[in-house]
């Protein structure tokens, strides 16, 4: 139980490690007010000596002092919270090359020069044997697939997968692609999107969200296929969807005031509310059982005044630009 998160700092030559059992929802709030702010933040918490994996790392940040380089990853509420989180980080980290891990806790030991497969055990990546398509008759799906056609149009879908397991499901997908029936027109941004040209080989791809493994290409099966990788990029697949089934284009205003609003609001202590429940006898006299860094509450250190000043300023900047589109 939790929603733990990993931290490191690098620093003249050297690294440190960090582990919150609470706070991979709160990646993006402590990264908020820069550098400074994000490193004491981290440094608060438990300095430990292993790493966690994919599985159990949901959310992340390498601040690399040394390089000004900042990695990060954790998991967006919806596409415009994602800019939105993107546009304040441009303007309070300045000078520094801020990316989104999409390679998750790959790129995170990539980048200290210990590959991708350090927290990896050996086959991890799954792969199935599409047996249709997982499309959706909802207008809010997860992801967009699209295809070019032999006749050379394009078509698309939305669907429930992420956009990863579009890759997983590797080229047999196509077929059951080509033959699925049409469905709605969004009404809100995916978290990805991939279009796959057979004629030229390839597939692009762009998500919001870690994609673990996009970086180990070719995946499985698709040995004979290039990636285009977009990041987070959509306006590569925006110009290539139908005109029938555009992307919207939701306001960021909204997602901006969201962050302004969660400022100053301390995590909540679950700690607390663990103890009293593990204190409690269990069905037949058992006794819970509670991890023990799940009792430690995450306590970031505060941002002072005058870094929370220069994030007001950026957010109110941004909102006025969000607000006049």
């Amino acid at each position: 139980m939790g929603a733990r998160a990993q931290y490191v700092v690098v620093e003249d030559g050297a690294w440190q490690r960090y582990y919150s059992h609470w706070a991979a929802n709160r990646v993006v709030d402590d990264l908020l007010p820069g550098p400074a702010a994000a490193t004491r933040c981290f440094r608060a918490n438990r300095e430990i000596d292993e790493w966690l994996d994919d599985v159990w790392c949901e959310g992340a940040a390498l601040v690399d002092h040394d390089r000004r380089v900042l990695l990060w990853f954790a998991d967006a509420g919806s596409w415009a919270d994602h800019l939105a989180a993107r546009a304040v980080l441009a303007r309070t980290w300045p000078g520094w090359d801020v990316r989104f891990a999409h390679d998750g806790m790959g790129d995170l030991t990539q980048h200290l020069g210990l590959g991708r497969d350090l927290t990896r055990a050996p086959g991890w990546f799954e792969t199935f044997e599409p047996a249709g398509f997982a499309d959706t008759e909802y207008t809010e799906p997860s992801s967009v697939v699209s295809l070019r056609l032999p006749d050379g149009s394009v078509r698309a879908w939305g669907s429930d997968w992420e956009p990863i397991e579009h890759l997983a499901a590797g080229p047999g997908l196509i077929g059951h692609l080509a033959a699925s029936p049409a469905t709605p027109v969004l009404t809100d941004m995916p978290y990805g999107g991939v279009h796959v040209d057979p004629r030229t080989r390839t597939v692009s791809f762009w998500a919001v969200r870690t994609a673990a493994g996009i970086h180990d290409w070719p995946l499985p099966r698709w040995e004979d296929w290039a990636l285009d990788f977009r990041g987070d990029d959509h306006t590569r697949q925006a110009g290539l969807l139908p005109a029938d089934f555009p992307f919207p284009r939701p306001p960021l205003a909204a997602a901006l005031r969201r962050l302004g609003d969660g400022l100053g609001t301390p995590p909540p202590d679950s700690g607390a509310v663990l103890a009293r429940a593990a204190a409690l006898s269990g069905p037949q006299g058992t006794t819970p059982v509670v991890t023990p860094a799940a009792l430690v509450p995450h306590e970031p250190a505060d941002p002072t005044p005058a870094e929370l000043a220069v994030l007001r300023r950026a957010l109110d900047a941004l909102l006025a630009g969000a607000e006049t589109d």
